[in-house]
């Protein structure tokens, strides 16, 4: 396990690196949806059955097309398949465990605290982790960055790991 996260998280720093040059920015971003869920811990209660898979909802217009698709194929993490689908409202409890909330207005920022427990929102921007969402990226240098709220995911029931913290640009705690 100790070298699979080393790779990982070299991967990730390749990432942060390429942007600009070859690597689309959905693309790194679809690497880091799927990387988040390796380093967040999830309550049982925020998957509807012990088989359920992972899933990453995108709300909104959707900036990935398939890339997302092509990055989760085949992945399991944590004995789950890791899934995406898209959706147009905020998603019912158990059905969302990442909601990437694409371009969130302020009535979608209000309504992220109504989920429940178990989803890790991520978003873009800095006002997107000040608005109550847990992950907001970032672009920094032509690099894609991120920043966390760990107070809003520890209030969403989720465990955030302690590399997944180190590599952010910042962290917020409320």
């Amino acid at each position: 396990m100790p070298g699979r996260l080393a790779l990982v998280l070299a991967v990730l720093g390749h990432f942060f690196v390429q942007l600009g040059s070859q690597v689309p920015e959905y693309q790194v971003k679809a690497v880091f949806l799927l990387n988040f869920t390796k380093f967040i811990e999830w309550p049982a209660a925020a998957f509807a059955a012990p088989e359920s898979p992972i899933e990453i909802c995108v709300m909104g217009e959707d900036p990935f097309g398939k890339v997302l698709d092509q990055v989760l194929a085949g992945e399991v993490v944590q004995g789950r398949r890791v899934v995406a689908q898209r959706i147009k409202n905020l998603p019912a409890p158990k059905t969302c465990q990442v909601l990437f909330v694409a371009k969130p207005e302020k009535d979608v920022t209000k309504g992220l605290s109504a989920l429940g427990p178990g989803v890790l929102t991520v978003g873009e921007g800095e006002s997107f982790v000040r608005g109550g969402g847990a992950i907001a990226f970032e672009i920094e240098n032509r690099r894609v960055r991120f920043r966390i709220n760990e107070t809003v995911a520890a209030n969403a029931g989720l465990v955030v790991s302690s590399k997944l913290l180190n590599i952010a640009r910042s962290i917020e705690r409320e």
